[in-house]
């Protein structure tokens, strides 16, 4: 007689929270790559080099897949490890160039992103800019004369 118990389809309550564990400290370092100061950090530690980083960095692909990607609070962090997986952006990670350049391209981002050039694309910005009247500062000054009712 087999004394083990049947496999189940079902993990265990250890195998759950072993699993739930995994997900969360991967989530979060896919997050931490939206910080370009944080990239900075890892290229100049010499860690962007390593052939398993490198390797741990194409296993986080599949973060992009829908069911995943649904839990990314920072959409830049899609985007930078979509770029980590070439070399050359790698190795320039360690220049403050490339990190001011990631960092004031995010920021403008985040600023100007709920401007309507931006949610809905440049022909529907120019309809709706058609549509809407044109703003007081398109008037042309008044003068004094205007203003106290002489001519």
């Amino acid at each position: 007689m087999n004394s083990e118990a049947p496999p189940s389809s079902a993990p265990s309550a250890e195998a759950r929270a072993r699993n739930r564990q995994r997900f969360e400290l991967e989530l979060e370092f896919v997050q931490a790559l939206a910080n370009p100061f944080y990239l900075h950090s890892l290229a100049q530690q010499g860690i962007m080099t390593q052939p398993a980083f490198v390797n741990y960095l194409s296993y986080l692909q599949y973060w992009k897949r829908k069911e995943y990607a649904r839990f990314v609070m920072y959409p830049h962090a899609l985007h930078h490890l979509d770029l980590l997986q070439h070399e050359r952006f790698r190795l320039g990670l360690s220049e403050d160039g490339l990190r001011d350049y990631l960092n004031q391209t995010q920021f403008d981002h985040w600023r100007t992103w709920r401007e309507p050039e931006h949610l809905n694309g440049l022909r529907n910005s120019v309809a709706k800019k058609e549509e809407t009247p044109a703003p007081d500062s398109a008037l042309p000054p008044m003068s004094a004369t205007t203003v106290n009712g002489a001519t």
